[in-house]
C-alpha cells in the first residue's frame, strides 16, 4: 500500500507527544533507574506515584510511574494546540466509533481519553502545570543528561492501517520500510513536532509499546551511560547498541527498566518541518536500515514489548521478517 499523502489540515491540531504512564511493580527500583541512573528529575513522589521530567522540559512531567501489581503501559499522551482542539478531537474520535471519555489527571486541566483503532490508549490535553526552567542548572545534570522526551514506537498488527489512521489526524511519514514482496509497510516513522518521529510503528503482535525515547545532547553522553550502567548493577539491562540507525540517522542505545519497559536513548536525527518533505523508503532486507554500521538487532528487539493495560493483542497480518541476530 503506498504511503498516504500528508494531511496538512487535520481535524484537530496535535503539537507533539507529551508523556507516558507506566505501571511498575517496584517504585524504588524504578526510581533508581529513571532518576539515579538515567538522570530524569523527580517532580512529585508519594507511595503510589513518581513523576519525572527531562532537563529542557517545562511541563510537570514526561513520564509517570504508578505502583501496580503487573507492569504495563497505561497511556500515551499528546499535547494539543488550544482548547477548541480538545472538543474537536472528542467529536472526531466519537464519529469514528472509538471510545471517548473526559478523565481527571493530576497536574493537567481537561483531558480526553480514547484509543486508536487497534486499541492503543491515547490521552490528549492542552494545559499541564508549568515548572520553572532548569536547563541551565548544570549541577542537576546526571546520568545520560536527558533533555526531552522524543518519541514512542509501537508494535502494530497492521502498519498500513496504523499509518492511515495517524495520517488522518495530521502525523506525517518521514521514513518507512516496505516489504518488497507484498508491498505492505513493515514499519513507519511519523511526526508532528518537526523531528523524524513522535510516533512510529513496527510490524508485530500488537498493539504493544515497543519503546519510549529520550533525546540527549551527544553520543558521548550515551557512552557515559554505558560506563555507569556497566559498573552500578545495570549491565543486564543494556539491550542493544550503541550504534547509528540508518533510518533517522540517529545515534542510539536501547536499555530496559526493572520491569522490562524499553527505553531508547537518542540523539542527532534531522529536521523535518517542511510540509512537502518526501518520505525516505527502505528495503526490509537492507541491514543498514536497522544500524548504519550493519549489525543486526537482537531477537528480543523484534519480539518483546510492553503490554497496554486491558488491551488485547493480536498477531501481525504481515509475516515478512528482516535479518535478525541469533
Amino acid at each position: 500500500m503506498p504511503v498516504p499523502q500528508p494531511n496538512l489540515y487535520p481535524p484537530f491540531n496535535i503539537v507533539r507527544l507529551s508523556h507516558v504512564e507506566f505501571g511498575v511493580t517496584d517504585l524504588a527500583q524504578s526510581r533508581a533507574f529513571y532518576a539515579d541512573t538515567l538522570g530524569l528529575q523527580v517532580t512529585h513522589e508519594d507511595g503510589d506515584c513518581i513523576t519525572l521530567r527531562a532537563m529542557e522540559e517545562r511541563g510537570h512531567h514526561c513520564i509517570l510511574l504508578r505502583r501496580a501489581k503487573e507492569a504495563s503501559a497505561r497511556a500515551l499522551s499528546f499535547k494539543l494546540y488550544d482548547e477548541p482542539d480538545l472538543d474537536k478531537a472528542h467529536d472526531w474520535f466519537k464519529a469514528q466509533g472509538l471510545p471517548v471519555a473526559w478523565v481527571e489527571r493530576p497536574w493537567q486541566e481537561r483531558t480526553l481519553r480514547t484509543t486508536d483503532p487497534h486499541g492503543i490508549p491515547l490521552e490528549f490535553y492542552v494545559k499541564m502545570e508549568r515548572l520553572e526552567p532548569i536547563h541551565q542548572q548544570y549541577a542537576l545534570y546526571k546520568g545520560v543528561k536527558p533533555l526531552r522526551i522524543d518519541h514512542f514506537n509501537c508494535f502494530s498488527p497492521n502498519v498500513d492501517e496504523s499509518v492511515a489512521f495517524y495520517n488522518s489526524i495530521g502525523f506525517r511519514v518521514t521514513e518507512y520500510t516496505e516489504d518488497e514482496v507484498t508491498k505492505n509497510l513493515w514499519a513507519a516513522w511519523m511526526h508532528r513536532k518537526g523531528g523524524v518521529h513522535d510516533m512510529a510503528f513496527t510490524n508485530g503482535a500488537g498493539p504493544r509499546l515497543h519503546h519510549t525515547a529520550f533525546w540527549v545532547p551527544t553520543p558521548l553522553n550515551i557512552i557515559d551511560l554505558l560506563d555507569l550502567m556497566a559498573t552500578t548493577g545495570w549491565l543486564p539491562n543494556i539491550e542493544r547498541g550503541p550504534g547509528r540507525h540508518g533510518i533517522s540517522n540517529a545515534f542510539f542505545l536501547y536499555v530496559r527498566d526493572p520491569d522490562g519497559h524499553r527505553i531508547e536513548i537518542y540523539c542527532s536525527d534531522y529536521q523535518t518541518v517542511d510540509p512537502d518533505l518526501e518520505p525516505i523508503k527502505w528495503d526490509l532486507k537492507d541491514p543498514q536500515r536497522q544500524t548504519l554500521w550493519g549489525a543486526p538487532a537482537p531477537r528480543s528487539w523484534f519480539e518483546e514489548g510492553s503490554l497496554f493495560a486491558d488491551t488485547p493483542v493480536r498477531e501481525a497480518d504481515l509475516k515478512a521478517q528482516p535479518i535478525v541476530a541469533p
